[in-house]
């Protein structure tokens, strides 16, 4: 029997078939304007699928807040249409097969301690660098939704004042620094143009690149002493960064040597999964509530 998987974004829905223990068909379309026509698509796209598969269920990972008691998806996202209705209930009539949500984050979380960096680990932390930071808190190896299912949204952690982690320690943000100290539109420079200009010896962009780590830094230890996981796992668009890791290491060697001699050292490691993590995690999600099927 197969599993039809499926990532809805802002941007794109991915979707693909999970079969023989691998992810099979994988492809995708422009996310639509509208909900009736993404429920459409991928009533079509079941219904070609269960042609060549066995079909068991849909599992799903969506953005937003993930009520499963409600069975909806609450709170916010650049999908509205998705959200404050019993869309669990739509799609398990549209489909005729049992469906899971889980959060885009909570899904990437998932796909690590099932098959990838996390896989020996029960209690992990999953940061998400994006254009804000996200991510998801793994203990006893099931996700922590939170009493207003807000858990792992680290970047509304305040670092300073009241300038959160999103703001301050992202490259998003070591951009938009950049732009604004070189009179530059922020909409003009990338995360990826500073760190290489950076390394071709641009002072404003070294010292803006500094800046990055040391929030970054500040942020992964407060989350590494309040949850003490036995890893944090580094997720998003800037972990494609070849010495992340590294200048992480160093800044948190820097930050160490000023403190009082802290228990533990935090164990820092890049995610496995990139592109495919959303779809491994739903699986993974849907498996774990429907054990008797799998």
């Amino acid at each position: 029997m197969s599993l039809l998987t499926i990532d809805i974004g802002g941007t794109s829905v991915k979707y693909a078939i999970w079969d023989e223990e691998q992810l099979k068909e994988k492809n995708s379309f422009l996310t639509p304007e509208s909900w009736e026509e993404l429920k459409d698509k991928l009533v079509q796209i079941k219904e070609t699928f269960e042609k060549k598969y066995e079909l068991y269920g849909v599992a799903f990972s969506a953005p937003g807040a993930i009520n499963h008691i409600e069975r909806q998806i609450e709170g916010v996202s650049e999908v509205p249409y998705i959200h404050f209705f019993p869309i669990y209930d739509e799609l398990e009539q549209a489909f005729d097969l049992p469906v899971t949500f889980e959060n885009d984050a909570n899904s990437a979380g998932l796909a690590e301690i099932w098959r990838g960096a996390a896989v020996d680990k029960s209690n992990v932390l999953f940061v998400v660098l994006g254009t804000g930071i996200g991510g998801a808190i793994i203990i006893n190896g099931e996700i922590q939704h939170g009493h207003h299912l807000l858990g792992g949204e680290f970047g509304f952690m305040l670092l300073e004042g009241e300038r959160t982690f999103s703001e301050l320690g992202t490259a998003v943000a070591m951009a938009r620094r950049y732009a604004k100290r070189t009179n530059q539109p922020t909409n003009t420079v990338s995360g990826e143009q500073v760190f290489k200009l950076a390394e071709k010896g641009d002072i404003i962009a070294q010292e803006e690149v500094k800046t990055f780590y040391h929030y970054l830094v500040r942020g992964l230890y407060n989350l590494a002493y309040s949850f003490d996981p036995e890893v944090l796992l580094i997720g998003g668009g800037v972990s494609n960064q070849a010495d992340l890791i590294e200048k992480i290491n160093e800044e948190m060697d820097a930050l160490f040597g000023r403190l009082r001699v802290p228990p533990f050292r935090p164990a820092i490691e890049l995610c496995a999964f990139r592109n495919d993590a959303n779809l491994i995690g739903a699986i993974y999600n849907f498996i774990q509530k429907y054990e008797q099927i799998e």
